[in-house]
């Protein structure tokens, strides 16, 4: 999915599985000697609560805004994370999937002759 392709809607479901996502990670640190496994805040350090609660703002402006600023944030995110957040979405691109895959949508190629 390209950055270029959100509105409102679907930045919002976006921002809210990407921070699911962040969540999800944990790193170790050691704590009084003992080591224990803390959540990730990169989510908290790209401003995701905030971008969150601007999506759903009652003003268009700041929708409008809070859109721009998730497509940018989104150009700048690995393939991984991406790929993550759109498997958690459930959003796919039919191209990708292969011919026996109900989801694909496509024809077989005719025969050459």
């Amino acid at each position: 999915m390209a950055g270029d392709d959100f509105n409102e809607e679907t930045a919002l479901q976006a921002a809210e599985a990407l921070a699911a996502v962040l969540a999800r990670r944990t790193h170790r640190r050691k704590v009084m000697g003992q080591e224990v496994l803390v959540p990730g805040q990169l989510g908290d350090a790209l401003r995701l609560p905030q971008l969150i609660a601007r999506l759903r703002s009652r003003q268009r402006r700041q929708r409008d805004r809070a859109v721009e600023a998730f497509e940018v944030l989104w150009e700048t995110l690995s393939d991984h994370t991406r790929d993550q957040v759109l498997q958690d979405l459930g959003w796919y691109d039919p191209r990708d999937l292969g011919w026996e895959d109900k989801r694909s949508n496509r024809r077989p190629l005719p025969p050459e002759t």
